[in-house]
């Protein structure tokens, strides 16, 4: 991949927005499957190529995706655009077929204690599982992309060693899958824990593989994206209008804002392909539809003027 006049930066980078899926499952009133769908549209129209629509877990455990096969169903599909879902075990990747997602994750955690609280077994217990997903999305002809949560902290452990992350990094990556995000699921981290951490992983998976996941809970989302990307990280993670959370992290705030990544990178001379306006629109319309606050920082200040 070329460079920015700036050397140290990429010509480009692919954004991969959870807004659908990761911004909306601890949205405590039950969101219409009509606006999830409306929302996946406007996204799909403003230029983003990756967009995770759902999650194909037990109602039982998260009630806001039980919609998931409807959603998948229901969203016009746009041409250039990858539609995935979240399917932690083999009967959620058979859901996922079956309603048409495109591409499938898996998620587990560099953190013992968050593994069992998530997902209900340890690191071990869940990489034997995944290999039963990833070998049967091989036979669909299906891509897997790898989640490992509390990258750079735990709500339980508190900090987490770099060495941990790469390993469950290495093995998710050896298992098959072509992409791994790093998530700061709590948004603790820094600049130099997110180039420590990375300095460590990229030493067992190919930097073009690794994508970045930040939680703006302090307020470093934006810096430790920009750190990533001066190690050579070309995948961002980002929620339109900083919605989601963890239900499985207390007082973790929302992902970054997809609009605050994108105005960035703009800034940046970083290419994208998608257009700001429209995502910002497309974030006012959520968060009208949710009477909540819009927590992208480019959008109040864009809306302000008006």
């Amino acid at each position: 991949m070329g460079k920015t006049t700036n050397s140290c930066l990429p010509t480009s980078v692919k954004i991969v927005e959870v807004g659908p899926r990761d911004g909306l499952q601890n949205e405590p009133k039950t969101v219409p499957t009509s606006t999830k769908v409306e929302l996946i549209n406007r996204l799909s129209e403003s230029g983003l190529t990756a967009i995770e629509v759902t999650s194909f877990v037990s109602p039982k455990w998260v009630p806001q995706m039980s919609d998931h096969s409807e959603v998948l169903q229901k969203i016009k599909r746009w041409p250039g655009v990858t539609y995935s879902a979240l399917t932690p075990n083999m009967k959620g990747f058979q859901g996922a077929v079956q309603a048409g997602a495109q591409e499938v994750a898996i998620f587990g955690a560099a953190s013992e204690s968050f593994s069992r609280k998530n997902i209900n077994c340890s690191i071990q217990e869940s990489l034997q599982r995944f290999e039963e997903v990833v070998g049967a999305a091989k036979g669909h002809n299906m891509r897997v992309r790898g989640y490992v949560s509390c990258v750079l902290g735990c709500p339980y452990e508190g900090n987490i060693d770099p060495a941990k992350v790469a390993e469950v990094s290495k093995k998710m990556f050896d298992m098959g899958c072509y992409e791994i995000s790093l998530g700061d699921t709590i948004g603790v981290g820094t600049p130099g824990e997110m180039v420590t951490m990375l300095n460590t992983v990229t030493a067992h998976v190919p930097v073009q593989h690794l994508a970045v996941h930040c939680h703006d809970t302090y307020g470093q989302a934006l810096a430790n994206i920009y750190a990533a990307l001066q190690l050579g990280v070309c995948v961002v993670d980002s929620s339109i209008a900083g919605l989601g959370g963890c239900p499985y992290a207390k007082g973790a705030s929302g992902n970054v804002a997809t609009e605050d990544v994108v105005y960035m990178m703009d800034g940046l001379g970083i290419k994208t392909g998608v257009n700001l306006q429209k995502l910002i629109e497309a974030g006012k319309f959520i968060s009208r539809e949710l009477s909540r606050q819009n927590n992208s920082k480019v959008a109040q200040a864009r809306t302000s003027k008006l």
